[in-house]
Parts: C-alpha cells; structure tokens; sequence
C-alpha cells in the first residue's frame, strides 16, 4: 500500500512552480534554504517533489519568493487521486523549460526582442534545429 506521506503530480508540479520562480529571481538553492531555515538538499527535495510541502512553508516560500500562495497552483493539472487525470494537459512543458537555466536565459533574451520579424525568424530557427537534433 502507498504511503498517504509520498510525493505525488501534484507535489511535483508544486516544487517545478517553486524551482522556476527561484531560477527567475536569480536566487540559488542555498540562498532559498537559508531563507527558510533548510539545507539546500531539502530545497533540492521539494523542487524534484520528492518531499511534500506543507501548508505553512508554503506560505514561507510564497514569501521569500515573492509571489501570493496560489503562484504554486497555476496552471496545475486537474488530479483524481494524486495522479494526473486522463483530460489533464500533460506536465506543463513551459514551466518545465523555465525551470533550467537555459531555458530560462533563452525567453528572458527573446522578450527583449521587440521585432515581430525577427521573434518570428527566432522561432522558425529553433523549429528547424529542433527537427534536426
């Protein structure tokens, strides 16, 4: 029998959330851990959603992040019994790709650009090395 204490989507999705916004503040695990009082092995935990997040330091990472609670929630996938139902969107691939360094460099410098030409040729060259690779 699972144990009701184990991680689940829902957590995964949560420590994404957590992970994506530490990334966008430019802040390291450690500076997080410090913050809340952990080791930045137990921030490592929550981000990956091996470990749950209770209410209360959810509330404290909401404010050390700087962002209201229900940040961690948005865009969630609908979950029947802590799995992803069968109508849910898929693991959300842009909180995903905002939550590595790269990925998170590369929309910061596209937002800079203001040409919708060339925003429009950017996307069609990572289409064509994407198909490539």
């Amino acid at each position: 029998m699972k144990s009701t204490k184990s991680a689940n989507d829902a957590d995964k999705y949560v420590g994404a959330r957590v992970k994506m916004r530490r990334l966008m503040m430019g802040m390291s695990q450690g500076e997080l851990g410090d913050a809340l009082n952990l080791t930045f092995q137990q921030v490592q935990k929550y981000e990956k959603g091996a470990n749950r997040i209770g209410a209360s330091r959810l509330l404290q990472l909401s404010e050390a992040l700087d962002v209201p609670v229900a940040f961690f929630f948005e865009g969630a996938p609908k979950l029947r019994g802590g799995k992803a139902s069968a109508t849910s969107q898929p693991p959300e691939f842009a909180t995903s790709f905002l939550s590595t360094a790269d990925g998170l460099e590369l929309a910061r410098s596209f937002m800079v650009v203001k040409d919708p030409h060339l925003r429009k040729t950017i996307v069609q060259l990572v289409k064509s090395l994407a198909s490539v690779a």
